[in-house]
């Protein structure tokens, strides 16, 4: 592992984690974005490299959220939503650089607690997985996939939404290798010549998570911008740690749950934060007290969302199946290196998986100490005007997305086609997440799917196979039924409320 950590390798992670911070703390950027516009230049630095510039930026992207979320009121990234219930009044009383400081510490613990739990459980999650048959493989991406459309707005738009990335993946040709008849399938007519493979995988991930946003936010209107008065950073009541005593529980608890939710295939921040948040209220003491600037909602909100980076990274590394949108894109800089991400990732390379771990805890530091000591500075990345940012922003997907493939010009008709897709997405209620997963886990499944016909040559064994199927039935059912069990419940409520 040593010889891979380098003066370059630790100063990517440190570099990804600063921009990720800067895109963090700018409303409508998120670390997904900042990850998608920078997953190109992965291909030249190498794999070890690559993931830890882009380890760097999840990190950075996540906490780099509380920034607007505290002085603003405004959520930098969907998962610190809760972390202005109780950072803004703070900030409003001119307690704002107190505020930041308790939220930083948060999420330091938060990803700390997350790696352990990532660098202990990965390992005999894979070597478990290992045992697993076509069968139980295809079972997983199902688990995976029904999780996801029951965590869902909805769980039917939920499903659909997984469906349609499934059939989107399926487009091109049915490769003989894949049990397939050599054969176009699923190509309009006249597009056999650009879809002869289907899409393109990352030109895909870097329209949806980067144009689309571009898109979302021009329509809304390019905002003025803040300026420095707008900032409460504000200097009446210093940090101390003494906040901390009697907070252990809280982040502990908070960090536990948002790295669970980090382990439920696309859920998302915002759920990490959100159910951290009001776990936080309902066993405190003092639970009149959150929403008007109580610091152990923001020690929750943080700890929680922070949380999620490890947790995600789990069933991407031992399973193959992406925990959220932003561990989605890191498939990305695997495939651009032609390494598959599964059960036998860890035991083929531990050196890569050695130096990820420690990326994720250089980045983690690396966080705590930039924005504890900067934060003023960094505070004043919330003023930086839109109207500058988004055309450099644009023209880095661009370039990105043609020179993925070495100038291949229909990967950027597929960043226009996918970035536009993204913007109806959200239009139309659809969930990017379930999509996206669909998109890269479709092709396993069919082929775990076809290739255990093959070898049974019944339905029935998708059954009776072993325990584990069964098992993952018991969860698939339970998941379904939970869902629609719990949005019956919300329908009451509502009935109820009117």
């Amino acid at each position: 592992m040593f010889e891979l950590i380098s003066p370059l390798f630790l100063s990517l992670v440190v570099g990804g984690t600063f921009i990720g911070i800067v895109f963090g703390a700018i409303p409508g950027m998120t670390a997904t974005m900042a990850v998608a516009v920078c997953l190109p230049i992965t291909y030249s630095l190498g794999l070890e490299n690559g993931l830890a510039l882009l380890l760097g930026l999840y990190v950075g992207g996540i906490s780099g959220g509380l920034v607007p979320a505290i002085l603003l009121g405004i959520p930098g990234t969907p998962s610190s939503i809760t972390t202005t219930f109780d950072g803004f009044p703070l900030a409003q009383r001119g307690e704002g650089e107190k505020a930041l400081r308790i939220g930083i510490v948060a999420s330091f613990v938060g990803g700390l607690i997350s790696l352990l739990v990532l660098w202990l459980f990965a390992p005999a999650l894979a070597d478990f997985a290992i045992k697993f048959s076509y069968v139980e493989k295809f079972l997983i991406i199902l688990f995976a996939l029904t999780v996801m459309a029951a965590l869902s707005r909805d769980m039917l738009i939920g499903i659909f939404s997984g469906v349609l990335g499934i059939f989107i993946a399926l487009i091109g040709t049915y490769d003989i290798s894949d049990g397939g008849n050599g054969r176009y399938r699923l190509i309009p007519p006249g597009t056999e010549y650009w879809l002869d493979s289907g899409f393109s995988l990352l030109p895909v991930l870097i329209g949806l998570f980067g144009l689309a946003a571009i898109l979302e936010q021009a329509e809304r209107g390019v905002p003025k911008g803040h300026s420095k008065e707008d900032l409460k950073v504000g200097g009446k009541s210093t940090f101390s740690f003494s906040i901390f005593r009697g907070q252990t529980l809280n982040l502990i608890r908070s960090s536990g749950i948002g790295t669970f939710v980090g382990i439920l295939p696309g859920v998302g921040g915002s759920a990490a934060s959100i159910l951290a948040y009001s776990n936080a209220k309902t066993f405190s003491k003092k639970p009149e007290a959150f929403g008007k600037g109580e610091p152990s909602g923001i020690i929750a909100s943080e700890s929680g969302n922070n949380g999620l980076t490890g947790g995600a990274l789990v069933p991407l590394l031992s399973l193959g199946i992406p925990g959220d949108s932003t561990t989605a894109l890191l498939i990305g800089a695997f495939t651009l290196q032609g390494i598959q991400v599964g059960p036998l990732f860890i035991g083929n390379n531990p050196d890569t998986w050695n130096a990820m771990i420690f990326a994720m805890l250089v980045a983690n530091i690396a966080m705590l100490m930039m924005m504890y000591v900067a934060i003023r500075y960094f505070a004043l990345v919330v003023t930086v005007p839109k109207h500058i940012l988004f055309p450099v922003i644009l023209m880095m997907c661009v370039i990105g997305a043609y020179t993925i493939n070495y100038g291949i010009m229909f990967d950027v008709w597929t960043l226009l086609i996918f970035g536009i897709a993204g913007w109806v997405f959200v239009k139309l209620r659809l969930e990017v997440a379930p999509f996206i997963i669909g998109f890269i886990l479709g092709p396993s499944a069919e082929v775990y799917f076809v290739k255990s016909l093959e070898s049974f040559g019944t339905l029935g064994i998708f059954f009776t196979k072993s325990w584990i199927a069964m098992v993952l039935w018991v969860l698939i059912i339970g998941s379904v039924a939970g869902s629609v069990l719990l949005s019956r419940r919300q329908a009451a409520r509502d009935r109820a409320a009117d």
